[in-house]
């Protein structure tokens, strides 16, 4: 667990994230037995087109200190140029092999990233390995392999931003546009939307997917058009948002409209293997002509994919809150036992809290262990001391007093529990509380709980007449959803990344911000 790597709501606006357009299916460690799994992408490439990166990311419980990586261009050499995409120190080439000399103690899953381009020699279809391994004393050497391969070059573009305006429950149209502004046909094509928990598709459309995850809607549709060279299409009339109709108002909804060619999609999706996509079962969305003004200004690759992303910016209308009251818990035992305490707090609505989007609710709790009573289990998400001056680890024992962090959305009757196990040294000691913390990256004074005087709870432990003690008297919380691991920043959009960003995120249930 990383010491205190998530005071964010103290930071202010973050930026983090990215798309990785490059993607492909995961490979992993050949020997990786219980020390060490590799991952890394696959690139499409294409002559004249950008650079596309592979990066190599390492997952074990603990790396050697030592770690020597290896880097074999030899099966790609006659047709794309691998490099060093970023300074590695302690690397040396010797022809088409790499090897580096790593430090494990300052690794963090990455590894190392590398930069793919075509050679202006290299054909469509051309494809190779790059076989990429990780050696170190004590452990088996795990080797991972990347596939490059060489398609056809297209170019889409789109237009940089689709704003709008409207109060919770508002539908728009999004006639996002796409188009080739290449030289060749470009056969088929996807739209990638990922927004903020505020904003969604209004409808289901039989050719798309849809995915809630990690604090993002996301939307993927395929569409078959042909687009000619100098041709621009847009959705049709059925392609619409909605304002979830308790987004914080007022307020703001982000999101990013992101066009793939096909073989650059096949590329990306194959990396969310695992990811429970929903098809719909309405009407088809199809691309249509464009307005005039808006138009021409083996596997297909995006040769520029820096002209395929819209902005998507939603400002929401209206005045609409929320209530967010502290849980407090009353639990018996004896003196020497052990008693469970869930507290924590509850959205009282109308308005949902903690999705991250600009100037809206976010709240964590600052708990004060009862006088008499020891923590001797600590939930992950809270660590001793407060926001400002922490004093120990998330989940370390013994602390008096804890600051939690909750980083789930959470709508109206749903709660955030945390969950401390308490030994009882003394009863009838002081009790302790259970006191709320707002934050938001809004104006100061702008963003406010609509009722501050639930926002303290008590925590009290109570002399039981015999027994050892056990469970406290107060009902369990509803718990919906799973609770956050690391947070990667709070920005307007929480963006899905492609790849190891993915594997790295369903590890750590990584909330992805851009």
């Amino acid at each position: 667990m990383l010491k205190h790597s998530t005071r964010r709501w103290l930071a202010g606006l973050g930026v983090a994230g990215a798309l990785v357009a490059a993607s492909a299916s995961p490979a992993v460690a050949e020997e990786p037995g219980d020390e060490l799994l590799l991952y890394a992408n696959n690139a499409l490439v294409a002559p004249g087109g950008e650079a596309k990166s592979v990066t190599l990311y390492a997952f074990a419980e603990t790396l050697p200190e030592k770690l020597t990586l290896t880097i074999d261009r030899g099966d790609v050499d006659g047709f794309a140029t691998v490099v060093l995409g970023d300074r590695v120190s302690g690397c040396k080439e010797a022809g088409a092999v790499i090897t580096c000399a790593l430090d494990g103690t300052e690794i963090t899953d990455y590894l190392v990233n590398l930069t793919v381009t075509a050679k202006d020699s290299a054909a469509p279809g051309d494809k190779g390995e790059l076989v990429l391994s990780v050696a170190a004393k004590g452990i088996p050497t795990a080797t991972a392999r990347s596939t490059i391969e060489v398609g056809e070059g297209v170019d889409l573009k789109t237009e940089r931003s689709l704003e709008f305006a409207g109060d919770p429950g508002a539908t728009v149209k999004a006639p996002l546009t796409v188009a080739n502004i290449g030289d060749r046909p470009a056969r088929g094509t996807v739209l990638l939307l990922a927004m903020t928990p505020g904003l969604t598709p209004a409808r289901r459309h039989s050719n798309c997917s849809y995915l809630s995850e990690f604090g993002s809607n996301l939307a993927q549709c395929h569409f078959g058009e042909e687009i000619p060279p100098g041709a621009a299409l847009q959705l049709d009339d059925s392609s619409a948002l909605t304002i979830a109709s308790d987004a914080w108002a007022p307020g703001r909804q982000y999101g990013q409209a992101i066009w793939f060619a096909k073989g650059d999609w096949e590329e990306f999706i194959g990396d969310f293997s695992g990811a429970d996509w929903e098809k719909g079962s309405g009407s088809a969305m199809t691309l249509v002509p464009a307005p005039a003004s808006r138009a021409r200004a083996v596997k297909q690759t995006d040769k520029d994919t820096t002209n395929n992303v819209a902005w998507i910016d939603a400002t929401v209308t209206g005045d609409q809150r929320a209530d967010v009251a502290a849980t407090g818990a009353e639990v018996t035992g004896a003196a020497g036992g052990t008693v469970i305490a869930k507290v924590g707090f509850v959205n009282n609505g109308p308005a949902a809290i903690n999705s991250y989007s600009p100037g809206e609710l976010l709240t964590g709790a600052l708990v004060t262990v009862p006088a008499g009573a020891t923590v001797v289990d600590a939930p992950e998400q809270c660590s001793p001391g407060t926001a400002e001056e922490p004093t120990g680890w998330y989940g370390e024992p013994g602390g008096r007093v804890y600051f939690c962090e909750w980083f789930e959305l959470r709508r109206k009757g749903e709660a955030a529990v945390f969950e401390f196990g308490l030994r009882i040294d003394k009863v009838g000691g002081a009790p302790g509380s259970v006191r709320l913390l707002h934050f938001g990256p809004g104006e100061p004074g702008k963003v406010v709980d609509l009722n501050p005087k639930n926002d303290t709870a008590a925590l009290v432990v109570k002399g039981a007449t015999g027994g050892e003690g056990g469970g406290g008297d107060d009902p369990e919380l509803p718990i919906t959803g799973d609770s956050a691991g690391l947070v990667a920043g709070i920005g307007g959009l929480l963006l899905v990344a492609g790849g190891g960003g993915y594997l790295v995120a369903k590890r750590r249930r990584t909330r992805f911000v851009a």
